[in-house]
């Protein structure tokens, strides 16, 4: 009787009863991985120079004991906010593609039937698959504490702020992770279930606030408006919680623990729905009924039902031919309709509450649709391409195509003009709104072709490196983490660690503004400010300093298409040369 006890104590005190065996064999698993201790290594060398750039920043060399001890306050905040706010970012783009294809996987490989019938229930299934993909993500969010704890001992970081990030970081990443795995189940499209994790959270966490201050400004005051959002949103929160530890002045909005709980909430409500389609869907699948398709859309696979289908001719290049018949989004059915009708309703109430606020003829409401249009193109851009040959090895029909008589080239590019296909419709929203307020002379037509030039090496450069890595790599996860981080690496954190290095070594800010003019994101803001005039056209103010004319700026323009355009083709032929490695 004792013994029985004990061990139901020790079953509930260790949570097997919660997590299931798929947790247990990840906790197995994950420690013989070489990819772990890899990343883990290169988590610490990274913060560690960024920790070395900034001390030596804000600590200049030279100066006396006395500048030593006051700097080093500043010192140990400036280094915790760049850390924390990284953690954050990071935590749930890692968080969406790790469990973009959490149940997918087993629906497509016909174990999630099987699993049914062992003793492990759905929820156990979900949570386990939860996880066990985020545990990894744990430990590098908890890595960096003793780094931070004795950043703390400088002063100037209250606990409070490294304990509600840490928080908020881990239980924002827990509520996009649920919102990934809950999406990939009625696909099995990596990237399908990546770009529509990305576009509701950012729904959720910018269009949301946006909308409810055009909308209840004049009945309530803006900072009530905020106040109440930030109890659903971690950007409000973690703003708020920065700027009380930097300035001892926060926005008084919602405290990290209750926005914590609340998330939470919602990330158990999302898993428990979750386990009701995952146990609805296991059971289609153990008495052999369609998954993924719906009820109407049945398999037949009698000869009768088949003898009559026409054979649909190939024109043209076999591998684009094929890849034109390839949905953007892959067959959602009904549910792309809903969607698309969703977004577009949304679009058209910023564009209503916009103009009965007088805003659509102003240059900034004009540069934030732009921007957030490129930005939508640059994310399906950084995705589709990293899935077209690692779908292709995941199916097992890459090594069939590399024995038929098509020759690499044929492949490559009729991957890479499939790719640039499907990317095409992600821009279609940002010349769309060009040529809109184009006509009514808001901007100057001239953005039509600055813009055209921007999205050509945009698009050409990403699919390229998609293209790479998608040869690259077996797993259509690993390749879409490599191509964003690449993105994120050349865009975000190099101009960062360059900034820092410029300004340690006091040197000129000359070439730190050369390069931030070479990022896609300055070249759409400076364009629209620019072109936004009413008509008219403006000076292009580069960051490089002073005011270009037009001859100049598309100077600019087609240098950089140059540059990576060259860049582009050097991919493409390092992905030639690896086109028949490790094929299986």
């Amino acid at each position: 009787m004792n013994a029985m006890i004990s061990d139901w104590f020790v079953r509930v005190a260790s949570l097997s009863w919660l997590t299931g065996p798929i947790f247990d064999k990840e906790l197995r698993v994950s420690s013989r991985r070489r990819r772990n201790y890899v990343l883990r290594f290169a988590y610490i060398v990274f913060f560690t120079l960024l920790a070395a750039l900034v001390w030596v920043e804000e600590v200049p060399r030279g100066s006396t004991s006395i500048m030593h001890v006051s700097r080093m306050a500043r010192a140990g905040l400036a280094i915790t906010t760049y850390v924390v706010w990284f953690q954050f970012l990071t935590a749930q783009v890692i968080a969406i593609v790790m469990l973009s294809t959490a149940i997918s996987d087993e629906i497509y490989h016909k174990t999630l039937g099987l699993l049914m019938t062992t003793p492990v229930g759905s929820f156990q299934i979900v949570l386990g698959k939860l996880l066990s993909k985020l545990l990894q993500l744990v430990l590098l969010s908890t890595i960096t504490l003793p780094l931070l704890a004795i950043i703390r001992v400088f002063g100037g970081v209250p606990w409070n702020y490294l304990v509600g990030a840490l928080c908020i970081t881990l239980t924002t990443a827990i509520f996009v992770g649920s919102l990934s795995l809950f999406l990939s189940i009625f696909t099995r499209r990596a990237h399908t279930v990546i770009i529509g994790a990305f576009l509701t959270s950012g729904a959720l966490f910018a269009l949301v606030p946006l909308l409810a201050l055009l909308m209840f400004h004049e009945a309530f005051r803006e900072q009530d408006i905020i106040h109440v959002c930030s109890y659903v949103n971690p950007y409000l929160v973690l703003g708020s919680a920065t700027g009380t530890a930097m300035t001892a002045r926060g926005m008084g909005l919602a405290t990290w623990p209750v926005h914590c709980g609340i998330a939470l909430g919602a990330s158990a409500g999302l898993l428990l729905l979750a386990a009701t389609f995952v146990r609805k869907v296991a059971l289609r699948q153990a008495t052999g009924q369609s998954v993924l398709l719906s009820a109407r859309k049945k398999v037949e696979t009698s000869g009768d039902a088949t003898m009559g289908r026409s054979i649909r001719r190939v024109v043209g290049p076999p591998v684009f031919w094929k890849e034109r018949r390839t949905p953007l989004l892959g067959k959602l059915g009904a549910l792309r309709i809903v969607v698309g009708i969703l977004a577009m309703g949304l679009l058209l109430l910023t564009y209503a509450l916009c103009a009965r606020e007088d805003m659509l003829g102003d240059d900034g409401a004009q540069v934030t649709y732009i921007v957030i249009f490129a930005g939508l193109g640059i994310l399906f851009t950084m995705v589709l391409p990293a899935t077209s040959i690692t779908s292709e090895k995941e199916s097992r029909a890459w090594p069939i195509l590399l024995t038929t008589t098509v020759s690499n080239w044929e492949v490559l590019w009729g991957k890479f003009l499939g790719a640039l296909r499907r990317c095409s419709a992600a821009w279609l929203l940002l010349f769309a709104h060009v040529v809109v307020f184009t006509l009514p002379g808001i901007i100057h037509p001239v953005a039509l072709l600055q813009l055209g030039i921007l999205v050509a090496w945009i698009a050409f450069f990403l699919c390229a490196t998609g293209l790479y890595f998608s040869t690259r790599f077996k797993r259509t996860t690993t390749a879409v983490v490599a191509n964003v981080a690449l993105a994120v690496a050349i865009w975000g954190v190099f101009p960062l660690l360059l900034g820092l290095t410029l300004e340690v070594t006091r040197t000129g800010d000359d070439l730190l503004e050369f390069y931030l003019d070479m990022n896609p994101v300055v070249h759409a803001i400076v364009i629209a400010m620019a072109t936004a005039k009413g008509g008219g056209l403006d000076t292009y103010d580069w960051i490089q300093g002073g005011t270009r004319d037009l001859g100049s700026a598309m100077g600019w323009i087609l240098f950089n298409f140059v540059v990576y355009v060259g860049v582009g083709l050097a991919f493409l032929g390092r992905a030639w040369s690896r086109l028949r490695r490790n094929p299986v």
